[in-house]
C-alpha cells in the first residue's frame, strides 16, 4: 500500500518537497479494533506542530517510516471490533496519510453513512465541528442576545463557531479573516453579520464599528495579541474562549504570550481554556444535533478538496500558509 511520511526531521514550517509517498506493508488488524480503507482523510493545521513535536507532547513521526498522522474517515476491511462489521463506516482520529490504517480499540467512532455527508465527517462533524460546538455550547453557553467575535472565520472551526452560536439565539455574530475572498465566506456562505479584513488598513477600527454594543463572547484562534483586541471590544462579564495560537505554530522557538491581567479584571472577563480531546465522549451528541442542521440548511461548511493521496503534500503547504478555501480533505479513494 501507498503511505506518505516526512523526508527527514522538520525544524520549520512545513513545505510540499518535505514528503515522500513509499510502499510499505499492508498493517494487519488490531486486536478489539479494526482495518479500513481511508475514504477521506482531514488535514488540519495543529499537525504542521505534530511534526516537529510540538503538539500536546506528541512525538514527531519517524522520517521514511511513520505516516503523517490524521484523521480518516474510512470503510471497514476487517473488524475485531465488538459491534463493527466489514463494510462499515468509521471515523478515527488515529489515522495517517496511508491507504489502508490499523484503528485500535478506543479510537473507533462508527457511523451512520445516511446521516450526513461522509466528508462532511473530516470537517463540519468531524473535529473542528466538535471543537467549535464544545466551545459555544459547553463552555461559552451562548445565548439569546449575545454578541460573538470569531477569528480565523472563513476556516472550519471559525466558520462552524459563528453559525453554531446564530442557532443558539445570538444577537450578532462578526468575525475576522484575511483577504477579501475569504471575508465573503463568511459573511455569504456562513452568514454572519459582518467580516472584518485585518489586511486592511484601520481594520480595528472597522471592528470597533462593526461591534457598537461590544461583544459578549470571543472565541480566539491565533494569537494573544487577538485576544487583547476582542477584550478592548467587549462588554463586562464576557466569555472568552482559548482555543488555538495559530500564529506561533510554526515559531522555531516557544512563544511568548501576552495577556495584560488589568483589562481581564477591569472587564470582569472569563477566560477559558478549550482542548477538544476532553469532548470527544460527547461527539456523537454533537453529529446527532449538527446532522439536523445540516439537512435543514442551518449550518453550511465550504470544502477545499483534492483527489489522490499524491495531492495531500501540496494542499497542506497551502493550508500552512493560509491559502486554503474552506475544510482541507483528501479524498484517497472512492466511496
Amino acid at each position: 500500500m501507498k503511505l506518505i511520511t516526512l523526508k527527514t526531521a522538520l525544524e520549520s514550517k512545513p513545505q510540499a518537497s518535505d514528503f515522500t509517498m513509499i510502499d510499505a506493508p499492508t498493517p494487519a488488524c488490531p486486536d478489539g479494533g479494526v482495518l479500513a480503507r481511508v475514504v477521506h482523510l482531514s488535514l488540519d493545521p495543529y499537525v504542521g506542530s505534530r511534526l516537529r513535536g510540538k503538539h500536546m507532547g506528541e512525538a514527531a513521526p519517524e522520517p521514511g517510516r511513520d505516516p503523517i498522522p490524521g484523521a480518516i474517515v474510512g470503510q471497514v476491511l476487517e473488524s475485531r471490533a465488538d459491534g463493527i462489521r466489514e463494510g462499515d463506516w468509521v471515523q478515527s482520529m488515529e489515522g495517517g496519510w496511508q491507504e489502508i490504517v490499523a484503528l485500535p480499540a478506543g479510537h473507533i467512532r462508527k457511523l451512520d453513512p445516511d446521516q450526513a455527508p461522509l466528508a462532511s465527517h473530516a470537517g463540519v462533524l468531524g473535529m473542528p465541528g466538535l471543537t467549535a460546538w464544545a466551545g459555544m455550547t459547553q463552555l461559552a453557553k451562548v445565548g439569546d442576545g449575545d454578541t460573538v467575535l470569531v477569528d480565523a472565520a472563513a476556516g472550519p472551526v471559525g466558520g462552524t463557531v459563528g453559525q453554531i452560536a446564530r442557532i443558539k439565539g445570538a444577537k450578532r455574530v462578526v468575525g475576522i479573516a484575511g483577504g477579501a475572498e475569504k471575508c465573503n465566506i463568511v459573511t455569504d456562505t456562513y452568514g454572519f453579520d459582518a467580516c472584518i479584513d485585518y489586511k486592511q488598513e484601520n481594520w480595528q477600527d472597522a471592528l470597533k464599528d462593526a461591534l457598537p454594543e461590544g461583544l459578549s463572547v470571543f472565541f480566539e484562534n491565533v494569537s494573544a495579541e487577538m485576544a487583547m483586541i476582542a477584550l478592548a471590544n467587549a462588554q463586562t462579564y464576557a466569555r472568552g474562549i482559548l482555543c488555538g495560537l495559530a500564529a506561533a505554530y510554526h515559531s522555531p522557538t516557544a512563544a511568548t504570550h501576552s495577556l495584560n491581567m488589568g483589562t481581564i479584571i477591569g472587564k470582569r472577563a472569563q477566560m477559558l481554556g478549550l482542548v477538544v480531546y476532553d469532548f470527544y465522549p460527547k461527539w456523537d451528541e454533537y453529529v446527532n444535533e449538527a446532522s439536523d442542521w445540516i439537512n435543514s440548511g442551518q449550518l453550511k461548511f465550504v470544502e477545499d478538496r483534492v483527489e489522490g493521496l499524491e495531492n495531500a503534500p501540496d494542499l497542506f503547504e497551502r493550508l500552512m500558509n493560509g491559502k486554503n478555501r474552506g475544510k482541507a480533505v483528501v479524498t484517497v479513494s472512492a466511496e
